[in-house]
């Protein structure tokens, strides 16, 4: 099972100070998570796509392409790949040369986003958001897959004989997670092709993500990929941690009343009960985020958000030295006792790879 850290790059003032960082120093705090993360031995760093204020991580791939020159070990993707306004060409282009600078440690998250205007602004319609992910990943796979494509759809101009370059590293496209928070359509979409995915539930209630979850589990095996118990799930959460749970609530209660999105809204208590967001001890982040096996099942992948709504970055690096060093190795243990062993492994690309070379045997 892989843990890791995912950020949606807010620029968001400190409430307690009233300074909000530049952009340059949140883009930088952005690379310092990522490294820091790698060093605490998780898995995986995500960043989120967006394209208006108050966030900055517009382009992926470079932020990504720079940390991997940074790091060994680090499986680098997005918790945001904009698949109904970015084109699947460039997509196609930018994560494959993306794939040969880290040497394979590259996977991707693909979703349509929380911004409504960022439609209109690349050229789309927003009521078009599912049509436009249905068809533009069907292009997108075969640009990793073929060689020469010709292709005609209704959302972009046609191909006719084209190759999109590099071609992907080992001939082994990058996994290819289908983020959704409430749209049944994504969860059908990830099941058919027998990719991942990714409830990114911190938003929702337990019963919300169970129904999610089953529905995709329920589909990948009709569609002939395997046991429900084999289909490949990622899960967020949201924690903030301190050594006593009364100080970790005074301390964090600030930012959670003025964070984006859900700042303003739900009491800190109300929201800690009804969705996955844990602030108390590192004991308290370990038996909540057991639990989620409980309605989720047996899954592969766990990313935190731990940066976001103004919060310094030296909190945030103490908050990730407590995930390494005594959140994770306690969950990794207690998710492998009783996972069946028919239960598959996180997809990477050296077991991409090998499973490319048994089918072609």
């Amino acid at each position: 099972m892989q843990f890791g850290i995912f950020t949606v790059g807010d620029v968001t003032p400190d409430p307690t100070t009233g300074r909000a960082p530049t952009e340059r120093e949140r883009i930088k705090a952005m690379v310092a998570v990522a490294l820091k993360a790698e060093e605490v031995g998780l898995d995986v760093f995500a960043t989120g796509e967006h394209h208006n204020p108050p966030f900055v991580p517009s382009s992926p791939t470079t932020m990504l392409g720079y940390i991997a020159a940074r790091t060994e070990k680090l499986i680098l993707s997005t918790s945001t790949t904009l698949i109904t306004t970015n084109d699947p060409v460039k997509i196609a282009e930018d994560f494959a040369m993306l794939q040969h600078l880290a040497d394979g440690r590259v996977d991707l998250m693909l979703g349509r986003g929380n911004t409504g205007p960022v439609y209109p602004w690349f050229g789309q319609d927003i009521r078009q958001g599912i049509n436009l992910a249905i068809e533009n990943y069907a292009l997108l796979r075969r640009l990793w897959r073929e060689d020469v494509v010709d292709w005609e759809g209704k959302f972009r101009t046609p191909l006719q004989g084209f190759t999109s370059t590099p071609r992907p590293l080992d001939g082994v496209p990058p996994f290819v997670w289908h983020g959704s928070i409430r749209s049944p359509e994504i969860a059908e979409q990830a099941a058919y092709y027998g990719d991942g995915f990714f409830h990114n539930n911190i938003f929702w209630p337990a019963d919300h993500t169970r129904r999610m979850v089953e529905l995709y589990r329920t589909r990948f095996a009709h569609y002939g990929h395997g046991a429900p118990e084999q289909a490949i799930v990622g899960l967020g959460g949201q924690v903030f941690m301190r050594k006593n749970s009364q100080d970790a609530v005074r301390e964090f209660r600030p930012y959670f009343d003025n964070a984006p999105v859900y700042g303003h809204g739900p009491s800190l208590e109300d929201f800690t009960d009804q969705t996955p967001l844990t602030v108390g001890t590192p004991e308290q982040v370990i038996e909540k985020t057991l639990s989620f096996r409980g309605y989720a099942g047996d899954y592969q992948r766990q990313l935190f958000l731990v940066d976001h709504a103004g919060l310094p970055l030296k909190t945030v690096l103490e908050q990730i030295d407590m995930l390494g060093e005594e959140v994770v190795p306690v969950l990794r243990e207690e998710f492998a006792n009783g996972r069946p062993a028919d239960v598959p492994e996180a997809p990477t690309h050296a077991s991409l790879k090998a499973s490319e070379e048994v089918a072609a045997a």
